[in-house]
C-alpha cells in the first residue's frame, strides 16, 4: 500500500467493526468523521464513496468499499490475517457464518433498532415487529453459539477472527439499543462462547485503542455503556 487506508467512520456504528480489525492487524489509516446528526452519511460527497448512504465505507487504493462483511473479507485477503486463507478447508465454513452474521443476524437487529424502516410510523406495528425479533435474534444467536461450541480455530478461539470482532460488536448493541427500551431481555451469559470471546478481546490492544477513539468505556462488550465520543455522535 502506498497511502493508509481512510474509514469513513461514526462513532459506534458499523465501523467500530472496521475500525478494530484495521487496529488488531495493524493496518495504517486515518478516518473521516460522518456527522450524523447532520445526515452526513446521505451527502452528496459521502454518496460519492458509498451510494447507499450508509456506514461504514472503507477508501483503499482500488477504490472505495463499502457493506461490513465485503470490508471484513477483502482486509482478511488482503493482509492474510484473521480469516482462514482461500485454500483453507475451513474457509466455506468461515463464509457461511460470516455472511450469516452480516445478512441474517445484524439485518434482523437493524430492523428492530429503526423499525419506522419497515413497518412506517405505526406504534403497536413498531412494537409488534420489535417483539417478534427478540426471538429471531435470540435464534440466531443460539446457532452460532452452537457452532462456537463446535470449537473451529475462526470463531470465539484464542486469537480473534473478523467475525468474531463483529459478533463482538453486535453483542454490545443488542445491550443498548433501541435506547428508548429496556433490554434486559439479553443475557450474554445465555451464550458463554461468545461471552467469553467478548471478555478476551476487552483485553487486547485493538479493542482499548477504539475505546480510546471512540469513547466505549473499559468494558464495551461485556458491560457496555453508551459512547462519549471525543469527536461525532452515535446516532
Amino acid at each position: 500500500m502506498t497511502r493508509p487506508y481512510r474509514l469513513h467512520y461514526a462513532p459506534d456504528n458499523a465501523s467500530l467493526i472496521i475500525r478494530l480489525v484495521l487496529e488488531e492487524m495493524g493496518a495504517p489509516y486515518e478516518t473521516a468523521l460522518i456527522d450524523r446528526k447532520a445526515r452526513g452519511h446521505k451527502a452528496p460527497a459521502y454518496l460519492k464513496v458509498n451510494p447507499a448512504g450508509l456506514i461504514p465505507a472503507l477508501e483503499t487504493p482500488e477504490g472505495p468499499i463499502f457493506e461490513t462483511g465485503a470490508i471484513l473479507l477483502w482486509l482478511a485477503d488482503r493482509h492474510g490475517a484473521l480469516a482462514p486463507v482461500p485454500d483453507s478447508a475451513e474457509r466455506g465454513a468461515f463464509l457461511k457464518w460470516l455472511f450469516f452474521t452480516s445478512n441474517t443476524l445484524h439485518t434482523a437487529m437493524r430492523m428492530r433498532f429503526y423499525p419506522a424502516q419497515y413497518v412506517g410510523d405505526d406504534a403497536a406495528a413498531q412494537a409488534e415487529l420489535r417483539e417478534h425479533l427478540k426471538g429471531e435474534i435470540a435464534r440466531h444467536l443460539t446457532l452460532i453459539e452452537a457452532q462456537a461450541a463446535e470449537r473451529p480455530g475462526w470463531l470465539c478461539a484464542a486469537a480473534p477472527s473478523v467475525l468474531d470482532f463483529y459478533l463482538a460488536c453486535l453483542i454490545r448493541w443488542l445491550q443498548l439499543y433501541p435506547a428508548e427500551e429496556d433490554n434486559g431481555w439479553f443475557r450474554l451469559a445465555d451464550w458463554p462462547h461468545m461471552q467469553a470471546m467478548a471478555t478476551r478481546l476487552e483485553r487486547c490492544q485493538a479493542v482499548k485503542a477504539a475505546i480510546d477513539a471512540e469513547g466505549l468505556g473499559e468494558t464495551p462488550f461485556t458491560a457496555p455503556r453508551h459512547p462519549t465520543p471525543p469527536e461525532g455522535s452515535a446516532t
